[in-house]
Formats: C-alpha cells, sequence, structure tokens
C-alpha cells in the first residue's frame, strides 16, 4: 500500500565519486540516513505576463522557465561518513591515504575552479518520497554551505545546505492514451507498471482521466493492473458512445535499476563529550603545537561555512535547468560560547590577536590504533568578537572568530577516519 509517512522516505547520493561533468548523472553508491524532515524540492521559475499588452487587467499565461533544486542534508547524529561526504563537497578537495584497515581522508579547499562550469564538484541524489508514492534523480548538486555544531551533552551534529540545477528525473510519468469513451481495458503504449504484485501495481497508478469535453477532465475509477507489457488496466468507461477520446495515465513504469537504492553504511556517531579543542597554538603542517585545551567551560561551538554560490541558467545549455555554478568567495565563522573564567578573550579581541585552533572528535577503534574521527584544524583565526554575558547564575562569553586563509596552509584542513576508500574523487 502506498504509504505517505515520511519515516519511509530514503535518499542516496554519490558520495564516493564525483560527476564528470555539468549535469552529467553519476551512479548511486550509497544510502545517506539524513534527518526526516529533510526533502529534496524544485524551485520552479514560473513568469506571468502582466508587463505585457493582453487587453485584460490580469495575467492571463505563465511562462516556464525551468527550475532550481535545493535541499537541506541534516545530521543531529554526525558520523565521520557525514562529515567526508558534506565537507569534500563543500571544499572541493578531498585526498585519501592508509590509515591501519581503513583511511584518512585529508580535506582542503580547492584553488580556483573545477573546471568551466563549476566552482565545486557535483554529486547526483536520489530521494524516494514516502514509499511507492514517488522517486526522483537529481542531476548536479552542490554543498552550498554547512554548520558543524558541537553542544555539550549531545551529538556532533552537521547541516548541510545543497542547491543544484533543477535537472531531475521522476520514476513518475503521465502517458496520454486516446480510445473509445466506452472502452473498459485501457493498454498502455509500451510500458509495464511497476509491481511484482497486484496490489502493487494497482498502487503504482495514481490516476486516470478522460477529456470527456473539450477542456474537461473527469477522473476515470481503475481496478485491475496486468503484470503484461504493455499493461493493460481495467476501467469503469467514463462515456457511453464509442467515439476515441484521450485518456491521460499517471503512473510508475517500470523501474529501472537507476532507481535502485544502494546499501546503507553504519558508523559511530560522534558524542561531543569525546571532544577535544586547542584554541591557540599553531600548525606546522604536520602537527598543531602549543596553545590552550578547553574543556569544561565550553557551552558550544559551531563553525559555519559558505560557499555563496550562483547556480545560473547560462546560454547555450538546457532551458530546463541550470548550467553554471560558481561560488563567489568562500566565508567561514566559528562561534564559541563558554563560561568566561577569565579575560582571554577579551583581551585577544583588544590585541587582534591572531590565533589557530584544533578541533577533534574520536570515536570507536575501527583497527588499534586508529579510530573514527573528524578533526579540523584552522591555521589562523582573528577573534572579531568576545561578548561578555550572564549565563544562569554565572557569567558567559560568545566570541565570534573569522577564519582567515594562511598563506602557506590555507583556510582549513579536516581530517576524516574511517573505512571508505575515497570521497568526491
Amino acid at each position: 500500500m502506498r504509504s505517505y509517512r515520511a519515516n519511509h522516505n530514503l535518499m542516496a547520493v554519490s558520495a564516493y565519486a564525483k560527476e564528470t561533468a555539468m549535469n552529467t548523472e553519476k551512479a548511486f553508491d550509497v544510502s545517506m540516513m539524513t534527518a526526516i524532515e529533510d526533502i529534496i524540492t524544485l524551485e520552479m521559475r514560473r513568469e506571468n505576463n502582466s508587463n505585457e499588452a493582453t487587453g485584460m487587467e490580469e495575467p492571463d499565461q505563465i511562462y516556464d522557465n525551468g527550475a532550481l533544486s535545493m535541499a537541506s542534508f541534516n545530521f543531529p547524529k554526525m558520523q565521520p561518513q557525514h562529515a567526508a561526504f558534506i565537507m569534500s563537497y563543500a571544499l572541493g578537495v578531498s585526498t585519501p591515504t592508509a590509515a591501519g584497515s581503513g583511511y584518512l581522508h585529508t580535506i582542503t579547499p580547492i584553488a580556483g575552479d573545477l573546471d568551466a562550469n563549476r566552482s565545486c564538484p557535483s554529486f547526483s541524489a536520489m530521494q524516494r518520497y514516502g514509499n511507492a508514492i514517488e522517486k526522483k534523480r537529481f542531476i548536479s548538486m552542490f554543498v552550498e554551505g554547512f554548520t558543524l555544531s558541537l553542544k555539550k551533552d549531545d551529538w556532533v551534529s552537521l547541516y548541510g545546505d545543497i542547491k543544484g540545477t533543477g535537472n531531475y528525473v521522476s520514476n513518475v510519468v503521465e502517458e496520454t492514451v486516446n480510445m473509445a469513451g466506452n472502452g473498459t481495458t485501457l493498454t498502455l503504449a509500451a510500458n509495464a507498471v511497476q509491481g511484482a504484485t497486484a496490489a502493487a501495481r494497482l498502487d503504482s497508478v495514481h490516476r486516470i482521466r478522460a477529456q470527456t469535453a473539450t477542456g474537461v477532465w473527469t477522473e476515470v475509477a481503475y481496478s485491475v493492473v496486468s503484470a503484461d507489457t504493455p499493461a493493460a488496466i481495467t476501467i469503469v468507461a467514463p462515456a457511453v458512445a464509442a467515439d476515441l477520446i484521450d485518456f491521460k495515465v499517471l503512473y510508475v513504469p517500470e523501474e529501472d535499476a537507476a532507481f535502485t537504492f544502494p546499501a546503507k553504511v553504519q558508523e559511530t556517531p560522534l558524542r561531543v563529550s569525546e571532544l577535544t579543542v586547542v584554541l591557540g597554538g599553531k600548525w606546522t603542517g604536520s602537527a598543531f603545537s602549543g596553545g590552550r585545551t578547553l574543556t569544561s567551560e565550553i557551552n558550544s561551538i559551531d563553525w559555519k561555512f559558505a560557499n555563496n554560490m550562483d547556480i545560473e541558467f547560462t546560454p547555450g545549455a538546457s532551458g530546463a535547468y541550470a548550467s553554471s555554478a560558481f561560488r563567489n568567495g568562500r566565508e567561514q565563522t566559528v562561534t564559541i560560547d563558554r563560561k568566561m573564567k577569565e579575560a582571554i578573550m577579551q583581551q585577544m579581541v583588544i590585541g587582534n590577536e591572531e590565533l589557530g585552533m584544533r578541533i577533534l572528535c574520536e570515536g570507536a577503534v575501527y583497527d588499534s590504533p586508529h579510530k573514527y574521527q573528524v578533526e579540523v584544524i584552522f591555521p589562523l583565526l582573528a577573534v572579531l568578537k568576545a561578548d561578555p554575558k550572564v549565563d544562569g547564575k554565572v557569567l558567559g562569553e560568545t566570541s565570534e572568530l573569522q577564519v582567515l586563509e594562511d598563506a602557506t596552509y590555507g583556510s582549513v584542513i579536516v581530517k576524516v577516519k574511517n573505512l571508505q576508500a575515497a570521497y568526491a574523487a
């Protein structure tokens, strides 16, 4: 039976291999357990003719200017694979090396643009809406930005902002069949209907309607869908005459392999209690030296990353979807909410000091001494403000740090360990 329950939704992506070119679909390699409310949607670009002299006060026509796609990929219980996927596509460069029986993925910002049409690598994504309602495959999706959220006594969380060209394929089609209005068997042109059982095939037909008069579409009742190719559907005749009329059938054809969901990968979710934070010190290229370890004073840390990407319709491409995706410039900030036990951050603002920062969160051991991990290194930060506040009965402080681009090591280095061989390769 068709289900519209959101917990039946499924999401799959091409996490391990990027698309070879803009609007070129890649096979799906892993199913992702995103948050239950995450939905890939289409932003339809429609325009009316209200600015034209039509002889009427109100518009009388709508122009179809294609669509863009968008989504949120949220991981409230972040696993290392989630960080590797989102950050590899957001930053642009992911280099794997062996780490025991697993891999260490070093993720850094891409220099310049990926190719003539993309600043960052793109991936393909597929969503199942409910169960047996619809599946859509989306081509050329980009990570516009993300927030890594670390709150005390909570899971490490990752919230991804996704944009796409609007290029998609649905498993639901609408077919027009011209036949006698008093007929009781409607035969499709070529397709079988999806479903191994009679009940499943019936669920795969969403609607049948007939044009019983010019511009008048009447709903048609249907009861049996055959397993034949093409399928024959038993209907209640909408008319008494044998005159030929158009029937529109909305249904799911027998699916091809492209709509198959790959297996999930399960890793240890990361807890903030397993977090190590070092503020100050310096990244040497191979190790983080010096600095001060922050512990119980931390309430939360948020790292916000944005590509400021424009997805545009350019000449020479399809009018149905965009063909260019370029970022206007990365922006990154780190916000630290903590107990104000001393005036260190206050002095850093006054002195306009620059500093480094290291965040390490480790999970279970997968091959001793190697653990599942996400490590984030900021070679160069500046404290923009450090605002004192009252936090319950104690003094608190919210500091905003600007991520700067170091001339040698760049703005950020992410190191993820898990068992997967590559991301965005």
